[in-house]
């Protein structure tokens, strides 16, 4: 199972988009701050997740939202933030 995700962090008012096989740990990973970005962002939350049986499915709805942009994406789907 792939899964396509939407994080966000309500400390800096941004959201971030990924696919994942296993989205427990891949939540724990974005909430230690490997990247300056997710650091300065932390914590994190799920706002959004979605399962595919293939990965190039998640892949594809991963590259909609980041194209339409993950604010426009979750209002279009009715889905709140905070």
């Amino acid at each position: 199972m792939y899964i396509t995700y939407i994080l966000y962090s309500q400390r800096i008012n941004k959201f971030y988009t990924g696919q994942t096989q296993d989205i427990v740990r891949r939540l724990e990973e974005h909430n230690r701050g490997k990247t300056s970005f997710m650091a300065t962002g932390m914590p994190w939350v799920i706002l959004y997740s979605k399962a595919f049986k293939s990965r190039q499915e998640a892949v594809n709805l991963e590259m909609i939202i980041k194209k339409r942009g993950a604010a426009r994406f979750l209002d279009d789907n009715n889905i709140q933030i905070g």
